[in-house]
């Protein structure tokens, strides 16, 4: 067996393909360019092939470039899980995890849950941010992300980890539905004042059964909003009835603040899924994040 690339090589490689230049990759890596230049000339010379087109102005990876960095990306992927399986042995997570989240998540659930686990491992810190933004995860610098989604996600280069689905239950406050009673027939919403998620039924309430049943029906909104602490509020209030994810108003329900309406139905529902960028997910902090999410989200969203 011929000699193996030097995997030094490979990461000098993907780093100057990644940051789109030997300059921006020599400043980021803190690293003379010269040397850059001759670890990726190196590489080529090995391989006998171009994989970096490049002049005084111009920077553009060959296709046989293209195909050694897809392959490169996913070697020294490995390389760091390797490493990580005995680090994990040796060594309790610490340092930070980047992840970002949709806000009702942020709202109704991880306040009870980032305590418990930073308690845990003492050791590593979070940095959390708050967003319904499809963020570029890769752009943005994010270890994770817990997205709330209806359709499936778009495909990527992401390592997604379903975790559960989450119903919308219609709800109103007890003294709403004693001005405005509200019989067993989807039919019957129609006319009564509805809160709703801006952008999401404005206009249409789309309900689902337990046997796969559907139907539409026509709703009156008074208040719209992107925010579901809002909306929540509202409905406490007797300003009309809202459909909200099951553990943003399971508390309320439980207290006969709010009462659910038509409960063989619910208003649709969301996926919730973790997100984790296939370069950085094995490290321990992030791993270990991970691992809590996935294990205690089912539970922390559940009706």
């Amino acid at each position: 067996m011929g000699l193996m690339l030097n995997l030094n090589d490979l990461y000098y490689f993907v780093q100057v393909v990644d940051h789109k230049g030997f300059t921006a990759a020599a400043r980021a890596l803190k690293v003379p360019k010269s040397s850059l230049s001759r670890r990726v000339i190196e590489l080529e010379r090995q391989l006998s092939a171009r994989l970096i087109n490049r002049t005084s102005r111009n920077f553009a990876v060959s296709d046989v470039g293209q195909e050694l960095f897809e392959h490169a990306v996913a070697m020294l992927a490995e390389a760091r899980s390797a490493e990580d399986v005995v680090r994990r042995r040796v060594a309790e997570p610490s340092g930070p995890v980047r992840f970002t989240t949709v806000i009702a998540i942020a709202q109704f659930v991880l306040p009870d849950l980032l305590p418990r686990f930073m308690a845990r491992f003492p050791r590593v810190w979070i940095i959390q941010h708050a967003t319904d933004r499809m963020v570029d995860m890769f752009e943005e610098n994010f270890d994770l992300a817990i997205r709330a989604h209806s359709d499936p996600l778009p495909d990527s280069a992401l390592i997604a980890r379903r975790i559960t689905w989450v119903p919308r239950y219609l709800v109103a406050s007890p003294r709403y539905l004693e001005d405005h009673p509200v019989q067993d027939r989807p039919q019957d919403l129609s006319g009564h004042a509805s809160l709703m998620f801006r952008g999401l039924m404005e206009r249409t309430w789309l309900l689902h059964k337990d046997n796969g049943e559907r139907t539409t029906v026509p709703a009156s909104p008074r208040l719209l909003s992107d925010d579901l602490r809002t909306l929540k509020s509202a409905a406490e209030a007797g300003l009309g009835i809202a459909a909200l994810p099951a553990f943003a108003c399971r508390a309320d329900l439980q207290t006969g603040r709010l009462r659910r309406i038509l409960p063989s139905w619910t208003a649709g529902g969301a996926e919730i899924t973790l997100l984790a960028t296939s370069r950085r997910h094995t490290l321990p902090a992030v791993r270990a994040f991970s691992d809590f999410l996935a294990a205690e989200l089912p539970t922390a969203t559940a009706p």
